[in-house]
């Protein structure tokens, strides 16, 4: 029995051919309808949905393909099985060009109308799937306000879409400044807790026994200049969801607090007796290796594995240097309109650096970058020469211009791709770290792309 029952039109002039149809799709379970010709079959699909039809094609009055088209007009995502008794290939043309998702030839065999019929139906429903991921992920990028379109960034907002409905604990790795916030902020977006609070706390920022109040709450005389009692950001994001930021710089003892929240779901404020249950998400950060933490002993390896669920790495922005151009008008946008201005860009010169410069400060340093621009350049496009100066030596880098000389025509982009890791190794003596920091990727990618390459290079 399939699990969805799902609704069958049977199309077909003959009473035998239906009623053997019936018969069969009945006993897998699916709910058969039957139209005695295509014109009756048009006429129940404006008034109804079905999720398949099978159809003859050879009919007295409308035939399968003059059918088949109308339907298309009507509901053009219903999945048409056309039945023919000329096991032609212009039949079969005939009725995949006029929007047929498959086709069976009479006399028809029983078993193969059963896989034809689930495969049909399975093929739909995760083309439907797909269209709604696609649209969450475009709302979560709109809600959100995230920009970018690189293949590195649809691929975590499609992780963003897949774990957003659930409940589970998600934990955030990434520089400092590639948008850790944003994503967790359409985490909950994408929840079924958007309509609740999103509460934010930098863990960094507060020193112990503030950040225990903060997140815990106190009562009135818990300690001096504790006047009266104050709710802590886990009650306050009660239905909602709590980001904790740079979770990494937390004391053992706030993390022994938080591992029982996260079992629990309740804790005690300072200086009070009474239990306070909440229903929250927690969704934390880190710009440091937590796994590395676990190891060196600076962060708890049970607590680590209660936050890392669903973990979702950042890639640095020289790792996605395809969404600086979006990033950047993006920025323009936002300060012409708070500065009054009307800056139109960067000129190609000053763009290439901008291209070239590995971003340690990832988007916070460009959208910096743009601010000055905005503020400080008189003419309609900035120049190189108002760049900052680490950017300006970016632009002017030596190793460009040797690589643009080693390209030659017919060359792959794998090809060129190697040519200048090969090159770059060369000039830093083999050293993997030095070299990854040149070419603006971390020392992970450059060992993936040595393996990839097959570059025998001793580590260094």
């Amino acid at each position: 029995m399939t699990e969805h029952k799902a609704k069958i039109l049977v199309v077909d002039d003959e009473p035998s051919q239906r009623k053997m149809l019936q018969a069969n799709l009945s006993l897998d379970g699916y709910k058969v309808f039957e139209a005695e010709d295509g014109s009756d079959a048009i006429a129940r699909v404006s008034d109804e949905f079905y999720d398949l039809i099978l159809m003859d094609n050879r009919m007295s009055q409308v035939d399968g393909i003059e059918a088949l088209k109308e339907i298309k007009k009507i509901s053009p995502g219903i999945p048409v099985i056309i039945i023919t008794a000329h096991a032609s290939v212009e039949t079969a043309v005939e009725a995949l060009q006029a929007g047929a998702h498959d086709y069976l030839t009479k006399p028809l065999d029983i078993d193969e109308l059963r896989i034809k019929v689930q495969q049909s139906l399975e093929f739909w429903r995760l083309k439907e799937e797909n269209i709604l991921q696609r649209r969450r992920i475009e709302n979560l990028f709109d809600a959100s306000k995230i920009v970018g379109r690189s293949h590195r960034m649809k691929e975590i907002l499609e992780r963003v879409a897949m774990v957003a409905p659930s409940p589970t604990s998600v934990l955030i790795l990434g520089e400092s400044g590639t948008g850790k916030e944003l994503i967790a902020n359409a985490i909950h977006q994408g929840s079924g807790r958007s309509d609740n609070r999103f509460i934010k706390v930098n863990c960094a920022a507060l020193p112990e026994t503030l950040l225990e109040s903060e997140l815990f709450g106190h009562e009135r005389g818990a300690f001096t200049g504790a006047v009266a009692r104050r709710p802590g950001r886990f009650e306050l994001a009660d239905r909602g969801t709590i980001f904790l930021d740079e979770i990494g710089e937390m004391t053992f003892a706030t993390q022994a607090k938080l591992l029982r929240v996260l079992q629990e779901r309740e804790f005690e404020p300072l200086g009070s007796t009474k239990t306070v249950k909440v229903d929250i998400r927690i969704v934390a950060a880190s710009n440091r290796n937590l796994e590395e933490e676990v190891k060196r002993g600076a962060f708890r390896e049970d607590l680590f594995y209660r936050l890392n669920v669903v973990p979702i790495d950042l890639p640095p922005l020289r790792e996605r240097r395809e969404d600086i151009p979006l990033l950047i008008d993006h920025f323009l946008k936002i300060y012409n309109e708070r500065n009054k201005r009307n800056l139109q860009g960067f000129h190609p010169r000053a763009l290439d650096a901008l291209m070239r410069y590995a971003w340690p400060g990832n988007i916070r340093e460009l959208e910096n970058v743009v601010e000055r621009s905005v503020i400080l350049t008189r003419e309609d496009y900035v120049p190189f020469s108002e760049l900052p100066e680490a950017i300006r030596g970016a632009g002017d880098d030596p190793l460009s211009k040797e690589i643009r000389e080693g390209i030659r025509p017919g060359m792959t982009i794998k090809e060129m791709e190697k040519e200048l890791i090969v090159k770059t190794l060369e000039d830093n003596d083999g050293n993997r770290t030095r070299t990854a920091r040149v070419l603006g990727i971390t020392r992970r990618t450059l060992q993936h792309k040595l393996k990839e390459y097959d570059i025998d290079q001793p580590t260094t």
